[in-house]
């Protein structure tokens, strides 16, 4: 058996896979997190601080502006998308089946997705939300189709769970998905620059003809650059892992890692500036295009670093909230918002937040992530996985028997 440091030296050698990048495990991990510390933020009010050799530094611009971090999940998930085209495209080969597609992305997200929306409607309609059958019917359709993003009663006016509109968006992304790839396994400049121009041209029109936003900033079209983005980053990372490292190549990596770490805290800084909410929706449409080259970026120097920065992105904690972060994103709104309501966490004030009671305000964040941390491995691992294997399990024989 080798010793950790003959384990460690082959390590630091080995080309990063083009199958498997655990870095994106990582950085998902670190996205999701900071997207929940914002919406816990929300509720606790508590302003983050850490006091450093008598240095006090504020990390309240990255929770202010955390909801931008929704980009780079976004763009994680074009990279794991394309990844397997862009190895095709540089070895030839069949290119995956688009209904095999559909069904395998139907199958891990859709069983999760429907739980949530049905525990969401019984607490809805056992609270009364709905006062009229109009708005229960528009709710509950659209999001059934994935097309609640369309309309302001089942986006901003729901009852069923305000983070569900991402994956919506993702949704009628995996629509478009086997042509998108397609076209950029022949012709990546030419369909890089068609789906940036598409959401350029969008967000452009948004910003002169729309005087509410709220309908228009996050819909698909205002995210296809940052899609791109990520596809092009999934071919650069396939060509880079079949070239030779050498510790130079390793170490331009890491700086360059780092640099897009600092330049992703400017963006932070920008964006927590932003006061009221039509200048955040515009700030962060401005703002995508840097979001999606700086994450790109990022996701391939550090696939390509050096170990230590690799295993401080990719490790086991990292790993396995990356493991839960379907669950972890559905749910952590929401029961920050009933832990709140419960009232969970014992206050001498009647909105403990606006007090700035300290205590409650650390107690209360504690709370929210370690109870969304365990009830996402509950659904994880109770839920989510064994359904999805048994249903795969399933098509393959439906499959089988059909060929």
């Amino acid at each position: 058996m080798k010793n950790p440091i003959a384990r460690w030296a082959e390590d630091a050698r080995s080309r990063p896979s083009d199958r498997y990048v655990d870095t994106c495990d990582g950085l998902r991990a670190i996205a999701v997190l900071i997207i929940g510390w914002f919406h816990i933020w929300q509720q606790s009010w508590l302003y983050p601080e850490l006091t450093v050799l008598g240095r006090t530094i504020s990390f309240d611009p990255l929770v202010r502006s955390g909801y931008i971090f929704v980009d780079m999940m976004i763009l994680i998930s074009g990279f794991c998308l394309y990844l397997p085209w862009a190895r095709l495209r540089m070895d030839g080969g069949t290119r995956p089946d688009a209904l095999s597609f559909y069904a395998r992305r139907l199958m891990r997200i859709h069983p999760s997705y429907l739980l949530c929306v049905l525990v969401m409607l019984i607490v809805a309609l056992a609270r009364g939300a709905y006062f009229a059958a109009g708005h229960l019917r528009v709710d509950l359709l659209s999001h059934l189709t994935y097309t609640h993003t369309f309309f302001y009663q089942a986006y901003y006016a729901t009852n069923l769970g305000g983070s569900l509109w991402t994956l919506a968006i993702e949704m009628q992304f995996y629509l478009l998905f086997p042509l998108i790839a397609r076209a950029f396994t022949k012709r990546p400049l030419l369909t890089f620059a068609g789906m940036c121009a598409v959401s350029l041209a969008f967000r452009a029109w948004v910003r002169g003809n729309v005087t509410d936003y709220s309908m228009f900033f996050n819909q698909l079209p205002a995210y296809l650059d940052v899609y791109a983005c990520g596809m092009a980053a999934a071919l650069i990372h396939v060509r880079l892992s079949r070239c030779r490292h050498n510790a130079l190549t390793r170490v331009a990596c890491t700086a360059l890692s780092l640099l897009a770490v600092a330049l992703l805290w400017q963006v932070c800084r920008g964006q927590a500036r932003c006061s009221g909410t039509e200048a955040m929706q515009l700030g962060q449409m401005a703002r995508r295009p840097a979001m999606g080259l700086l994450c790109g970026l990022l996701v391939v120097a550090s696939a390509n670093s050096g170990l230590v920065l690799r295993r401080l992105i990719a490790n086991p904690l990292t790993k396995f909230i990356s493991s839960i972060s379907l669950q972890f994103y559905i749910w952590h709104q929401t029961l920050a918002v009933w832990f709140a309501q419960l009232r969970i966490i014992p206050s001498e004030y009647e909105y403990p937040n606006y007090a700035g009671d300290h205590p409650w305000q650390l107690a209360f964040t504690a709370l929210c992530f370690l109870g969304a941390i365990a009830i996402s491995a509950l659904l994880t691992y109770g839920f989510e996985r064994p359904v999805a294997r048994a249903l795969s399990r399933r098509w393959d024989r439906l499959r089988g028997k059909r060929t």
